[in-house]
């Protein structure tokens, strides 16, 4: 039982005795992470990947401490990512990738492709997750060509030369009574590094074209979506453009269509992200096979090319939607603002008039109440005069009080006035 050192530093060694890196060890042994397994023909392969569901990963590791733990073996530390056990004439590793983990197992080769496997572990572990992708590939001598292009669907079959023209590789890519992908190799002189290194990329082209098309159920589904929040969008420009409904009403619409817009393009922007970095992972394991043709057949990069290349479009052409769609919303949604602005400064200039009108009003007003007031202070302020000019005269004095009341007018309106302005500007 083999498992990855739990912690790099502790097996790294010290260049030229200098202190290194912290992360040296974890960026060197990168490229050891996922080393290629030296197979013999005839040799059986049989890979399954569970993907790791949010919250599960735990699971994941428990799984396979189990199946450790009953074979007498001490479980993987909890940040393991690699695990090679030997079990009976084979062999089983497991790793741990970001989004799903591996269950690759591979033993003497079987005599017939029709012939079950026996002593497989995955009888004897818990699945930690949803399986996402299960293959199995027979490594077989060239001579079992007839019996391999018989065992597989010749509507669907790619037969293909490859690593030099040192194998042939063939599937049908359909599932087989075990739900297992079939994959045949015919071994003409691969050696077993070779061997090991050409079954793991058909493995891995088999398991990143599963998890590439993840995003397409995604992408169908959020097509009708798409399309109402389209038409929402074509229903409030177009009562814009009428102004049968209010802008305010108009941007609550809009507001709350372009919220559930991006709740939707948030909720599918990591699976797309995904599936676009599992397909050029895909294409580039195609590009290491160099392919060549076998009359007669068709290749395996143009066959997958053919089925997965329209699935990516489409979720690239929904991303691209989602995006174009979300800047129409902003746009819009800055137009009914600007409206709504317009349409509240139009009210404050109405108040403003209004305000301004009344202000006039109240001055007008004023005055005229100003006007009132001194004809009145005046009236009293004669009044008194009268009464002085009247007391005047029944003292004895020659003064006549009507004259002496009417010649006052003048002065007393002047006198009042003036008293009235002044007290009025120091108020203002």
């Amino acid at each position: 039982m083999n498992e990855m050192p739990k912690n790099a530093a502790a097996s790294a060694r010290s260049p030229l005795g200098m202190p290194g890196h912290r992360l040296l060890p974890q960026v060197l042994g990168e490229v050891h992470a996922r080393p290629f397994q030296l197979l013999t023909t005839p040799r059986t392969i049989v890979q399954v990947a569970f993907l790791i569901e949010p919250g599960t990963a735990d699971a994941h590791i428990a799984s396979i401490a189990q199946l450790v733990e009953a074979r007498g073996g001490t479980p993987p530390s909890a940040d393991a990512r690699h695990l090679t056990i030997e079990w009976g004439k084979g062999r089983l590793r497991w790793e741990r990738h970001t989004e799903f983990t591996k269950w690759t197992y591979d033993a003497p080769g079987v005599a017939d492709l029709h012939d079950p496997l026996k002593g497989l572990p995955f009888a004897e572990s818990v699945a930690p997750g949803p399986v996402i992708s299960a293959a199995r590939i027979d490594l077989l001598p060239e001579d079992a060509r007839e019996s391999v292009l018989a065992f597989f669907d010749p509507t669907s079959l790619c037969f293909s030369s490859m690593e030099g023209g040192l194998a042939d590789a063939a599937s049908d890519f359909r599932q087989d009574a075990d739900g297992l992908t079939r994959i045949a190799v015919l071994d003409r002189g691969l050696g077993p590094a070779r061997a090991g290194a050409l079954t793991q990329r058909l493995l891995e082209i088999e398991a990143y074209r599963t998890l590439a098309l993840l995003g397409l159920p995604e992408a169908l589904r959020l097509v009708p979506v798409l399309g109402r929040t389209e038409g929402e969008l074509v229903r409030i420009t177009e009562a814009m453009e009428k102004g049968t409904v209010g802008s305010r009403e108009l941007l609550d619409e809009l507001i709350a269509l372009s919220a559930s817009l991006e709740a939707e393009a948030v909720a599918t922007l990591s699976r797309f992200g995904a599936s676009l970095a599992y397909e050029k992972t895909f294409l580039q394991r195609l590009e290491v096979l160099a392919e060549e043709p076998i009359p007669g057949y068709e290749m395996w990069q143009t066959f997958l090319n053919r089925r997965i290349g329209p699935a990516m479009r489409t979720c690239m052409s929904v991303q691209s939607r989602q995006e174009i769609l979300s800047a129409k919303l902003a746009r819009t949604a800055d137009l009914l603002r600007t409206r709504v602005d317009v349409e509240l400064e139009q009210q404050n200039r109405d108040l403003l008039s209004s305000m301004n009108r009344r202000a006039k009003l109240q001055l007008r007003l004023q005055r005229t109440v100003e006007g009132l007031s001194i004809a009145a202070v005046s009236y009293y302020v004669v009044g008194l005069v009268s009464y002085l000019a009247q007391g005047a005269q029944d003292a004895g004095l020659a003064v006549r009080p009507g004259l002496i009341a009417a010649g006052s007018v003048p002065f007393v309106v002047l006198v009042v006035a003036l008293i009235v302005r002044r007290i009025r500007s120091r108020m203002e």
